[in-house]
This record gives structure tokens, sequence and C-alpha cells, in this order.
């Protein structure tokens, strides 16, 4: 549907919304008042913890309010609310053009990369959201011998990260060589599946003969685009059941986040802007848009020409891993790659709306989980709240891709239990507010 849709900039809307948790770690806190006025790219939400990452102004304008908004995960989370003002605001456009074949990344220190890295708020682009700082800085107990550029996109209707590829080769590359500068692997591989050829073909002529980034081709297979599936299928290692890459020599960045950190390191430009992927039937204009973040997905509908059917679904995210949601002043975030606009016919072809019976017990979601989990046991302990017997049959090692409720013959949302049991277990250990 979008996948030969060039990438297109969405103008500034009068309105934007900073939500101040946008990643793993700390919540940011608001660095302005309201009534202060803001230039682009000013930092206005940050927190001293290691693990965390400031936030920037996409736009030009006046703080209108520092309130509570919409947020997919958290429910409602402080945003900062930023009225632009058109005649000093400037527009922000794709920095592509600023990256040639020559670029050398040796003229940036390490240290210079990762303070770039770290003021720019960059952070895993491909829906974790990790600092990315905290990713790449060297670690002496935890040396990385291989860095994995992941440009597998296995979800349905998702493009965004196939464009920037085609589009934005130069700054891609750029950003992987800054990132390996720091890092010091020996080795650098780029997994990328058997469906995008184009997109292999074009990053292989621009790293050129010399072979010093690989371009492994793997199969599409959901959820390939998971770091630990990808891992196994281009080195035959596994990551520790509760573990990180780094444990096991490994760095893994998505592609959009080596573009980032092309622009950090290169422009001094901190990230507020990112390629989103709009489809569904239900949407006027599918596409990929280079959208400021903080614009609510309602201003980003009437962009793309309003709505053709009324959307039964509207997700933040692809159909497998995406978070359905119910208020459109939600606004876009660091790690929204994709919105789905999924019609009534297409939800019933789905199957969700059958009714939800009881369990039967047979075992087809162990079969397909592709981290070897029980997530029927995991399920029926959250709906009773007992969260110790979750954390015994590893709640936290899901990976959300869903594969489980989409087999389940009773029809039962086992991911939604299990991402309800990771937030109630989250708040327990009080990492996210009540």
């Amino acid at each position: 549907m979008t996948q030969d849709r060039p990438i297109e900039v969405v103008p500034h809307p009068e309105a934007v919304a900073i939500l101040l948790s946008q990643h793993t770690g700390a919540i940011c806190k608001p660095l302005v008042n309201k009534r202060d006025r803001v230039t682009v790219g000013q930092m206005i939400g940050k927190a001293d913890a290691f693990i965390s990452a400031p936030v920037h102004s996409p736009v030009a304008g006046i703080v209108k309010d520092i309130a509570l908004q919409s947020h997919a995960v958290l429910g409602r989370e402080l945003a900062v609310i930023i009225e632009t003002d058109p005649q000093a605001d400037t527009a922000i456009l794709p920095a592509c053009d600023h990256f040639k074949a020559s670029f050398d990344e040796s003229a940036w220190s390490a240290e210079q990369i990762c303070d770039a890295v770290r003021n720019a708020g960059i952070v895993g682009m491909g829906g974790a959201g990790f600092p990315t700082p905290v990713k790449i800085e060297p670690n002496p107990k935890m040396p990385r011998d291989t860095l994995i550029i992941n440009a597998c996109e296995c979800e349905p209707y998702i493009t965004c990260d196939y464009r920037v590829m085609l589009e934005w080769t130069h700054q891609v590359i750029a950003g992987i060589k800054l990132a390996r500068r720091v890092l010091g692997c020996k080795r650098v591989i780029i997994g990328i599946e058997d469906n995008k050829p184009r997109a292999a073909e074009v990053l292989r002529e621009v790293i050129g003969p010399a072979g010093e980034i690989e371009v492994v081709i793997v199969k599409t297979k959901y959820p390939q685009g998971s770091e630990r599936q990808l891992i196994r299928s281009l080195l035959g290692r596994t990551v520790p059941t509760g573990g990180i890459p780094p444990m096991i020599g490994l760095c893994v960045l998505n592609v959009q986040t080596c573009a980032a950190i092309a622009e950090g390191v290169v422009l001094q430009r901190p990230l507020t802007h990112r390629v989103v992927t709009i489809a569904g039937r239900a949407i006027a204009k599918p596409g990929n848009y280079y959208v400021p973040i903080g614009m609510a997905v309602g201003d980003l509908v009437q962009h793309c020409g309003g709505l053709t059917d009324p959307a039964a679904r509207v997700i933040l995210g692809g159909p497998m891993m995406g978070m359905a949601i119910a208020d459109l002043s939600t606004p876009i975030t660091k790690t929204s790659g994709a919105l789905t606009f999924l019609t009534r016919q297409e939800v019933t072809e789905a199957k969700f709306q059958q009714r939800q019976t009881a369990c039967i017990r047979c075992g087809r979601c162990l079969t397909v989980c592709p981290e070897h989990l029980n997530p029927t046991r995991i399920a029926h302990a959250v709906k009773a709240a007992k969260m110790d017997i979750a954390q015994d049959y590893y709640l936290t090692a899901c990976i959300d891709c869903g594969c489980c409720s989409y087999v389940c013959p009773a029809k039962i949302e086992l991911t939604g239990y299990i991402k309800t049991g990771k937030v109630l277990l989250a708040r327990q250990k009080k990492t996210i507010p009540s």
C-alpha cells in the first residue's frame, strides 16, 4: 500500500504536545513554564537519570500549557503543549542532502559523538525507545564486537524504514559509521528481509566493494524484526532470557535511529521529526510522512485527506504489535513508526470481532511463541492478579509480538493481558507512575 510512496514533508500544525515520557527510563521534567516562548529544537524536558532522553520542541511558539495528554501505553502523561507561531517558526526538512558517499566519521571523536547523541535525545526508533547513548557508549564490562543494523519491517503495512533506506541512504550509512566509531566493533551487519531487494541493492551500491559493512539477507518471517530473533537469524547467538544484546557482545540499532545519529552529530539537530507510515483502507492518502513529534493523530488524519470509511480501529503502530487508541488527540512520539486505520470489514475479516470463549488447552500459543513461553499461563496469572506467578512464567521476556493472540481458537487476547501485566508490574516496582 505504501512501499512506493516517497517521503512527504508534513507542515507544522497549529499546536503540538510533546510528551515528557516517550522513551524507556526516567520521565523528563519540564524545563519551560506556561507562556514561555520556545524556538525550534529547544530542549524543553530533561531527566538527570542515566537511562533517559531529553525532549525538544519541533516548532517555534509559545507554551500554552503543561498538562496531562493521552499516552498510548501509560494512558495519560504530562506533556508540554506548544502553540506554533507562524511568524517565528521555521520549516524543518529532511537532512539527507547534507550527506555524501565521501563522509568521514574520523572527524569526530567517540566522546563528541556520544555527547551529541545524548543532547539530541535520540532513542531507539523501532518501537522500544531505549536511549541510544546508553547503547553505544563504551563499556569495558560489556565490549561489543558486532554492530547489527535492524532493517527488517516484518509487520504488515509498515514501510517507513524501507523508504528511509531508499531515500536517505548516505545519511543512514553515515550514522552507522559514527556508531561503529564509538563502539569499536570489528564487524557491522545490516540485516534486511528478502522482500526488500531494492533497498539491499541501494545499500550495497553506497557501501561499495570494500565490504566494510555487510548486507545480509534474511527470510521474510514474522517477527524477524525483533532484535532477539534477528540476532538468532544472523549470528546463531541467543540473548539470555531477561538479558540484553551487549551481554553477548552485540549492539542493535534501527535504521531511522542511525539516520538520527547522523543528524545529531553532524548537524547538531535534535530528534524533533520522524518518518511515519500512514496506512489502511480507512485513510484517504496512505503514504510515508515526515512528521513533527508531538503532532496529534487527528491533525495528521486531516493532512492525509481524512477518513474514507469510518475507522473501526486506529492503531498506533502495526496491526500485530501496535496499540489501539480511542483519542485522536494522542500525539506522535519518537517511537511512532506507523498509524494503521482499519475498516470494520478488515477487522471482521481478521476475526477480531468474534466472541471470546474459554481456553481449550490446545497449546497453539506455545507452538508459535518465538520466545518459547507459555502465554496462556501468563495471561491467566495476570487476569487473576497473581503477578508473582506471571513473573515465574517469564512475563517480562514476552516481546509482545501478538502471535499467540493471532492463532488462539478461543479468541483470547493473550498479548493484551500480558501487556497489562507488564504495566501492573512496573507500577508495583514504581518504575512508572500509578
